[in-house]
């Protein structure tokens, strides 16, 4: 019974020592004085809209004081329906504009338009000031339909996610995904991002402050968000055998002095 009970205390030592997080690593913002009403200054950060790239699926839509003189202006409307079958099972929507590899998309009457590197509000202006030629005061409203983020690694549901907002923020992004697990490394976040046909990458850190006013902040379309493991996970997934061996000789050499103790 002592030997069992020896083995079993020992057993459950080495799990709880292996395994153990500290709450400082699972909680976030730990750089910011919890005794004092930090402020950070977001101003940069409100003015905050994406930047179009090429692949992105922008709805456009043109209306006026003249129905028919904005008309020509409006993409036809489509319908989808399932693989292999007629049955439509989506109410149509107007067809989008996709822009392509060289940046531009291509409006109707006016011809090629340079999308790419423009935010959504500067796009309004340059396609309204266009438009003015054929039309009396018109009106343009632009939307992302395929704005996707993919986030990777130690959250609670990796995978593709759509951002229905222009300002959504990397803790919206993990947010969407059931935020980290215990074994996210929360001091380095890695983002990728494409720019203007290069690829970027930066490492976060959620417990300082300044990742408010960092310029990946924010997420844009396409971004990729990996969270690594932290070192409490590689040593619990890579090193199981070696605790278990560790486990086994510390119990045999705690019986061994225990029965030696025990006959003297």
């Amino acid at each position: 019974m002592k030997k069992n009970q020896i083995y079993f205390f020992t057993l459950m030592l080495i799990l709880v020592i292996a395994g153990c997080t500290s709450q400082k690593k699972l909680t976030y913002f730990n750089g910011i004085d919890k005794n004092a009403a930090d402020s950070i200054n977001l101003r940069s950060s409100f003015r905050h809209e994406a930047i179009i790239v090429s692949g992105d699926m922008l709805g456009i839509t043109v209306s006026g004081l003249d129905p028919k003189a904005v008309a020509n202006f409006n993409m036809p409307f489509v319908s989808y329906s399932s693989p292999g079958s007629d049955q439509i099972y989506a109410p149509q929507t107007l067809q989008p504009y996709v822009v392509d590899i060289e940046g531009n998309i291509h409006f109707p009457v006016v011809g090629k338009i340079k999308a790419e590197g423009l935010t959504r509000s500067q796009l309004i202006a340059l396609i309204t000031k266009e438009l003015e030629v054929y039309v009396e005061k018109p009106i343009v409203n632009i939307r992302f339909i395929n704005s996707t983020v993919t986030i990777l690694g130690e959250v609670n549901r990796p995978g593709q996610y759509a951002l229905t907002n222009e300002r959504s923020t990397l803790l919206d992004a993990l947010g969407l995904a059931g935020d980290l697990t215990a074994y996210g490394k929360r001091e380095n976040v890695l983002i990728r991002r494409e720019n203007s046909g290069k690829v970027e990458f930066s490492r976060l850190n959620l417990n300082d402050g300044s990742l408010f006013n960092s310029p990946y902040y924010y997420v844009q379309q396409n971004d990729v968000i990996y969270v690594e493991p932290n070192s409490v996970k590689s040593v619990s997934s890579q090193n199981i055998p070696l605790y278990l061996s560790s486990v086994s000789t510390l119990a045999t050499l705690i019986t061994l002095v225990y029965s030696i103790s025990r006959s003297n």
